[in-house]
Order: C-alpha cells, then sequence, then structure tokens
C-alpha cells in the first residue's frame, strides 16, 4: 500500500508496515514486562511515544550540529533528560501508573525503539518527518501493548481496563498474567499477523533467502555484487 502524503505515511509505516514490536520485533522488554494490563500497555505506549516524538524532533534539529564520533551518547543524553521529565511528571499525576510501570519508566532511555529511529530516521530527515515517525512509531508500541495487555488481562483476570466481564463462575488462566503468558500471547498476535499476511521482519529474512544468517545473507550480496560488475 503506497500512500502520497509522507506525514501520513510515516504513520502507517509505524503502525502497520513496521510495527516496532509486531513486525521489527524491538522493544520486547518493555512489552513482555508491563503488558499485564491494558491500562499499563496504553501508560508505557503514551509515555514512550512523548519521548519518541520529542527525541526525534529535537535530533531532528541537532542533526548537522552534533558530531559524528559521539553522536550516539549525545543521543543518549537528549533522550535520558526527556524520560527523566517524563517519569516525573507521570509521579506526580499518574501515581498508579508509575506504581505499577516501575522501572521501566527510566528504562526508556534505552529502548531500542528509540535509539533505531533517532539514527536510522531522525539523523537524516527534517523535524516534521521526524515527529511524524516518532507518532507513527509510537502509536504502533502503543496499540501492540494495549491489545497484548487487553488480551492477557482478560484471560489472566477476567476483566477489561479493570472491569469484570466475566461471570463469577468463571475462572480465569492465570498463567496469562505470568511471564510465560506474555510470551504466548505476543507468539498469538504474529501468528495472526503472519497469517493475514503482514511479515515480520525475521520472516522477511527468511523468505528472502536469508534464513537469518549473517553469512549466508553476506555470501548471497557478494555474489549479486559479483554478478554487478560483470
Amino acid at each position: 500500500m503506497k500512500i502520497a502524503n509522507p506525514c501520513l505515511e510515516r504513520i502507517y509505516n509505524g503502525v502497520v508496515k513496521e510495527n516496532p514490536t509486531l513486525v521489527l520485533m524491538l522493544g520486547m522488554c518493555p512489552t513482555l514486562a508491563v503488558s499485564t494490563r491494558a491500562f499499563n500497555g496504553i501508560g508505557m505506549g503514551l509515555s514512550t511515544m512523548a519521548v519518541l516524538i520529542l527525541s526525534n524532533v529535537v535530533i531532528s534539529l541537532l542533526r548537522n550540529v552534533i558530531p559524528d564520533d559521539i553522536r550516539l551518547p549525545a543521543y543518549i543524553v537528549i533522550v535520558a533528560s526527556l524520560v527523566t521529565v517524563a517519569e516525573l511528571l507521570i509521579e506526580a499525576y499518574l501515581p498508579s501508573l508509575y506504581d505499577a510501570l516501575g522501572i521501566y519508566i527510566p528504562l526508556i532511555v534505552v529502548n531500542c525503539i528509540i535509539l533505531g529511529r533517532a539514527e536510522a530516521y531522525a539523523n537524516r530527515h527534517t523535524p516534521l518527518l521526524s515527529a511524524m515517525d516518532g507518532l507513527g512509531m509510537g502509536l504502533g508500541f502503543t496499540i501492540a501493548l494495549t491489545v497484548a495487555g487487553a488480551i492477557r488481562e482478560f484471560l489472566g483476570n477476567g476483566t477489561f481496563f479493570g472491569m469484570s466481564v466475566l461471570p463469577e463462575s468463571a475462572q480465569p488462566i492465570g498463567i496469562f498474567v505470568q511471564p510465560p503468558g506474555a510470551f504466548l500471547v505476543i507468539a498469538m498476535i504474529i501468528s495472526l499477523l503472519n497469517w493475514l499476511g503482514i511479515r515480520t521482519r525475521q520472516k522477511q529474512l527468511v523468505e528472502s533467502g536469508c534464513n537469518g544468517s549473517c553469512s549466508t545473507c553476506a555470501a548471497r550480496c557478494e555474489k549479486a555484487e559479483g554478478g554487478n560488475e560483470s
């Protein structure tokens, strides 16, 4: 699907085509850890999205100022400053969410989604497109966490956003709010996406012939380059 508007294309790319969690398989640590409830998923997703948008804009504005040899340390300082502000705001205005997310709020600093988009996109594009890229990736991350959290909460606790939806006679499946349940739910969602034709990055590599092997991929690239030279 091709979208002419570059801003809308960035949002579509982050939500569907390159969803950071369900397609690129990034940010799996907070996805598996905090998605025990839908509310937690929304809180972590929106927090990450805010940091992602702001960090992309700041890094895009400074892309011609930051020297290449200190690029990554500079990115971390920028992201860490924004995460500190987000953490203080959550602690002040959403204490229940702050208690639920715990250590995973400051760990947004090293979330590979944020650093990855800074290096792969914001460092090379305008502030507007970088902001839209952050919005798309943040929405994709939020949707993935919220869907996983809603499924785990429903199956594991019999609730939906804290409201009981199962009759008292129904027995929730407790494993779904435990760590193994996170892997099961994410696996089921990814299987559904693959069935619908939205392939993960790993599946794309396998189908392209790399089979997930860097040595095999390198050999194929060298062969292709040799053919072009001839």
